[in-house]
């Protein structure tokens, strides 16, 4: 049995005792009744979180709720290195806990489309304008008039990298802006939605280098980390941190011919050399603005808990309101995305919930977030005063965690939300 679940499966080991493998932050979290739950709403939550974890998917999950800006769950189980599938006995094994740092994959993007969104604020862009305004080698075969909203709405033609392409490339960010300058566009007018995996990162960040005279490490810095007290949320990480940082597993299932072309169609690769790609020093060292952000679960529900605010934490003024309307406003109406093949909702940078059953959960239309690789959650519901995040080292295609995941998601958006007679405060310009 156990080798079935380890070779074929491709499945963590699931301790007997699991309270050995659980870390729960005692001194974050409030009684849940000073924001109107009950202790049983709680533990409702976290018996679905330990459901997928026992499901052997992911060998660690960090989760961090919080509510009317209070932490109502901070919380870990697992270990962060040395449970995977491949790993035996004799393997050291880290437990996670919620300071562990894990990299956000495609959950950066949310991070990286805000930025945008202050620059906008700081008067030194206008996203309506084409990325060759700022950076005219951009402007080649084709792409003059493509602007830095289609990019952000994924709507700017250049969805992937060009075919045939090592992804070890991406180590190189020059060489890779290169590729992206003379990159042939799909189409150039914004009529194509198809998710941009990580090549709008890289024309992001390249703006960002432009206006700023700096890198998006030192402008994440300056907006976010440091006024809001971070260790971590910087894309990738310093060497010298990197045996603090969870590593991930291809686990689940391999995918069939079918679906392994539909990974290699969205990700470059097989979902194996993306688990390899997602653990390599390299890849953690270089600035991949679309997918190598680093942070705790509690530093990423911590983000969004600031754009629920209205750009404010605690006392402190991170962004103007105004601000975080233009970036959660939905630009266009819910659409097949080309690339994941699903009908989506998108404002410029975030992925947005949908009515009777979202991205974020049933009734979720007001809330706003992004999913990483590939069961990573990170939003924010205005309508249920929430923020969370839910991040997992696992990286399945198609396994049998995804019903008990369903039901995680289900069970943090059944949270009563506001009535139609108390309706929350709108973020609106000032």
């Amino acid at each position: 049995m156990e080798l079935l679940r380890k070779r074929v499966l491709h499945l963590s080991a699931i301790p007997r005792d699991l309270d050995s493998v659980i870390s729960i932050d005692t001194k974050k979290e409030v009684d849940p009744r000073e924001v109107g739950m009950l202790p049983a709403d709680i533990e409702k939550i976290w018996d679905n979180v330990i459901k997928v974890y026992k499901t052997g998917v992911h060998p660690a999950i960090t989760v961090s709720l919080r509510r009317q800006g209070k932490v109502i769950l901070s919380r870990a189980i697992g270990h962060a290195r040395g449970n995977g599938p491949d790993d035996d006995a004799g393997t050291p094994k880290v437990l996670a806990t919620t300071d562990t740092p894990v990299c956000l994959f495609s959950t950066s993007k949310a991070v990286t489309a805000v930025l945008m969104h202050f620059l906008v604020e700081d008067g030194l862009i206008n996203v309506m304008d084409p990325v060759s305004f700022y950076a005219p080698e951009f402007a080649r075969k084709g792409k003059g008039n493509i602007t830095i909203h289609q990019i952000l709405a994924h709507r700017g033609g250049i969805p992937g990298l060009p075919k045939n392409v090592a992804l070890d490339v991406l180590w190189d960010e020059d060489a890779t802006w290169e590729l992206l300058c003379n990159a042939e566009p799909i189409m150039t007018d914004g009529s194509k939605l198809a998710y941009h995996a990580i090549t709008g990162g890289f024309v992001l960040e390249r703006v960002i280098r432009k206006v700023t005279g700096a890198n998006i490490n030192a402008y994440i810095d300056r907006k976010i980390r440091q006024p809001m007290g971070m260790r971590h949320f910087t894309y990738g990480m310093p060497a010298e941190q990197l045996p603090e940082l969870a590593l991930h597993y291809a686990t689940g299932p391999r995918p069939g011919p079918l679906l392994g072309a539909f990974i290699k169609r969205a990700l470059g690769t097989d979902i194996v050399s993306v688990a390899n790609i997602c653990n390599d020093p390299r890849f953690h060292q270089a600035i991949i603005p679309a997918g190598n952000l680093v942070a705790s679960v509690d530093e990423v529900s911590a983000f969004f808990q600031m754009l629920l605010n209205g750009g404010k934490w605690g006392r402190k003024r991170i962004c103007a309101e105004s601000t975080v309307v233009r970036a959660v406003q939905e630009f266009g109406k819910r659409k097949l995305d080309q690339t994941l093949m699903i009908p989506m909702r998108y404002s410029a940078g975030l992925m947005l919930g949908d009515e009777p059953f979202g991205i974020w959960g049933p009734h979720s239309s007001q809330a706003f977030g992004h999913a990483g690789l590939i069961n990573k959650f990170a939003w924010a519901d205005p309508q249920r005063e929430l923020s969370a995040a839910i991040l997992t080292t696992g990286i399945p295609v198609v396994a049998h965690h995804i019903l008990p995941l369903a039901n995680l998601i289900r069970s943090i958006g059944n949270l009563t939300p506001r009535s139609e007679d108390n309706p929350p405060l709108a973020l609106q310009f000032k």
